[in-house]
């Protein structure tokens, strides 16, 4: 009896931890989403200055009370140059994201639903295309088209979407064994009206959750394209841009032009990532595993 008391209270302990951990977290990560936004909504409008406003004679300030982030190598202002950069790469990657999860979806629901010579064709064509590293085959679609940023949307979606397809097949396949498909095929329903009164609606949550894990790495990999003088024209705010353009200002010791562009890719996209994750254990808590894209 005394043994099995502790037990008892250290198991109770450690769930309730775990659960105020993920609160935690996820409250964490709601607000600094919604800092994200707002930055991107309300400091444009409010702050009154330009982003491309050169001058000379505040090139590389350190950061200060008329400029929280400093200013750049032509005295332009990094906070504003920050945020025009974020709201780039929010836009790059909400539109891939979206882009990507509809043909995902497609291709994964016609793969499992049809069946046959058509599932494996379609999967043949995932495999084949996932063997080629995604930043390498955005690089040869985002080169066919000049600088901008619905070519970085096309070149990331079009890299993005395999593991979706993937995902939606796999869920399809689950679906087509559950009593209730074989009682509408039974029925006299058809092969599509079965897919689309059935099988796609439960397949929605688990490419919806696919549609948010991916606005992380489309805004990484904009960032990667415009890093490399792929992505967004160098005279537009990309967060890219703005690291590849402070490399000479870090080696000569100033830092902040290159922290602070990095932490606004890290910050907003680990955020929506922990949402993402806390959104997949609710939808389906039995399921540990990592979804990778």
């Amino acid at each position: 009896m005394t043994c099995e008391a502790p037990q008892g209270t250290v198991w109770r302990s450690y769930g309730t931890d775990r659960r105020s951990t993920r609160t935690v977290r996820v409250r964490v990560s709601a607000a600094l989403v919604v800092a994200a936004v707002l930055a991107v909504l309300l400091v444009p409008p409010l702050v009154q200055l330009d982003q491309q406003a050169v001058d000379l004679h505040a090139k590389l300030l350190p950061p200060s009370w008329s400029h929280p982030f400093g200013t750049d190598d032509l005295g332009r202002d990094l906070l504003l140059r920050c945020v025009y950069g974020l709201r780039v790469s929010l836009l790059v990657g909400v539109a891939a994201a979206l882009t990507a999860t509809l043909i995902g979806t497609a291709v994964g629901a016609a793969a499992g639903a049809l069946g046959g010579w058509a599932d494996r064709a379609l999967m043949r064509l995932v495999d084949t295309l996932s063997s080629v590293p995604h930043l390498l085959l955005g690089i040869f679609i985002v080169s066919m088209f000049r600088p901008g940023v619905w070519p970085v949307v096309v070149s990331v979606a079009l890299t993005h979407w395999l593991s979706t397809a993937r995902i939606v097949r796999a869920e399809v396949l689950s679906l087509r064994a559950r009593p209730y498909i074989d009682a509408a095929v039974s029925g006299g329903a058809s092969r599509w009206r079965v897919a689309i009164r059935h099988l796609l609606p439960g397949v929605l949550p688990q490419a919806a959750l696919a549609a948010v894990l991916m606005v992380p790495h489309a805004m990484w990999h904009e960032s990667a394209l415009s890093f490399l003088g792929l992505g967004l024209p160098t005279h537009l705010a990309s967060l890219g841009n703005l690291i590849q353009g402070a490399r000479s200002s870090l080696l000569a010791g100033q830092w902040w032009p290159t922290l602070f562009p990095g932490l606004l890719i890290i910050v907003p996209t680990l955020a929506i990532a922990g949402l993402a994750g806390a959104w997949r254990e609710r939808i389906n808590p039995r399921r540990r595993s990592e979804l990778m894209l």
